[in-house]
């Protein structure tokens, strides 16, 4: 059974889970790998590896600058 939700003038549906399981993992995800995790890591998208690394650099091998938009609030 579907739930029809508004979210300002933008209609959806929301699916509700019958799943009694747990949630899954950061390290269970094929995409990421959290090997080097480490209190107060990120993660940050490899694309020579094509996966999420943990990581406390955000430009891990490249010496810059690195311009964060936090958005219009």
């Amino acid at each position: 059974m579907a739930i029809k939700v508004r979210v300002g003038q933008t209609q959806g549906v929301k699916v509700p889970t019958t799943s009694s399981t747990s949630g899954g993992t950061m390290a269970s995800l094929q995409d990421t790998n959290v090997s080097n995790v480490a209190n107060g890591s990120v993660l940050v998208y490899d694309a020579n590896l094509s996966k999420w690394v943990a990581t406390n650099e955000l430009t891990p091998t490249n010496v810059k600058n690195l311009d964060v938009n936090g958005g219009s609030f």
